[in-house]
């Protein structure tokens, strides 16, 4: 794995990635859900970063790092290890920059990343599958790194990646500024605490919360310790939190996240389906994982105003059909 790393960033950080991606990414919509709002007791909003570029919020912090890059590495070429919407995110930056890159992705990204991919960064960039997980395709990108002097970029444990993210937290407090809570998918880290860094800030006294699947739950079972704990990594819908996490983004959520909550792949399923059942939106299962604690009542909301990021939409068609068949006449009538 790669080198654990101190990273603070500031809100003038923050506000500088905001100020560089403004008009460069897409002011994602934060709407109100009102089948979620009936279901928790709550006024619950749903910030859509499945309409972003690319379809996953990825873009804002790849796009952020890539330009910060000096001549002599972009001239080296950069390498990156990713389950699909970072990859995508560094290739449309790599093809927009003129930069030559390799792509690393697990044998479980979907077709439809791949693809994207590809089409994103065409000549610019190469794309290796690696079999296994995330963690295996890491290991080859650092491996890449370290040989060829490419510079790695981290999907999520990097000062500009969380930067990048924390734009999201600033968008949602410029459209609800009275947010009482904000549940994010917790994944690697980079965006769970990006939108906490922005949103703390602005909003004190605010709470921020983490979710990830029962089959990859590093943060849940790390969190009371705070001490980066081993688990053991199951097929999950939501592929794109799968994988190792690293102790300086825990260190990082312990300083201004209320909390971790887990929910089960059904739930998630079920998540996928209500969003597109209800709100005719097509969301990837990492997306959807907010969503999948409201469903399964994991916090106590009642009378409070929550945001959820939808983090992203990259579902293969035959896995979303997959959820559809066996999800979608369960959640017609929540």
């Amino acid at each position: 794995m790669a080198k654990q790393l101190n990273i603070n960033p500031s809100i003038t950080d923050s506000l500088m990635a905001y100020r560089f991606l403004k008009g460069k990414v897409r002011h994602t919509p934060t709407e109100l859900s009102s089948p979620l709002s009936a279901l928790s007791g709550a006024a619950v909003y749903l910030k859509w970063e499945n309409q972003q570029i690319c379809g996953a919020f990825k873009v804002r912090g790849a796009l952020f790092k890539m330009n910060s890059l000096d001549p002599a590495k972009r001239a080296k070429g950069v390498v990156t290890a990713s389950s699909g919407n970072h990859a995508q995110g560094v290739a449309m930056a790599a093809s927009a920059l003129g930069v030559k890159g390799i792509i690393c992705v697990p044998s479980t990204c979907p077709e439809t990343k791949k693809e994207a991919i590809s089409r994103l960064g065409g000549p610019w960039i190469t794309l290796k599958v690696v079999q296994g997980s995330y963690d295996q395709a890491e290991e080859e990108a650092l491996r890449l790194s370290r040989e060829e002097g490419m510079e790695f970029i981290s999907a999520f444990e990097d000062h500009h990646i969380v930067c990048g993210a924390s734009t999201i937290g600033i968008e949602m407090m410029m459209d609800q500024p009275d947010l009482d809570v904000i549940i994010v998918p917790a994944g690697g880290g980079g965006l769970m605490n990006g939108v906490a860094l922005a949103a703390c800030h602005l909003r004190p006294g605010i709470k921020v919360y983490g979710v990830q699947s029962e089959a990859s739950n590093p943060y849940v079972v790390s969190w009371e310790d705070g001490i980066v704990k081993d688990v053991e990594y199951l097929p999950t819908l939501a592929d794109g939190l799968a994988g190792y996490i690293p102790q300086s983004l825990l260190d990082l959520a312990k300083t201004r996240m209320a909390g971790m909550v887990q929910v089960t792949e059904r739930s998630i399923g079920r998540a996928m389906a209500f969003l597109l059942h209800h709100h005719h939106q097509v969301v990837e299962g990492s997306g959807a994982v907010g969503v999948a604690a409201i469903l399964e009542k994991r916090l106590d909301l009642r009378g409070l105003k929550v945001g959820i990021v939808i983090s992203g939409g990259n579902v293969d068609s035959h896995r979303l059909r997959q959820v559809l068949d066996e999800h979608l006449e369960g959640v017609k009538n929540l």
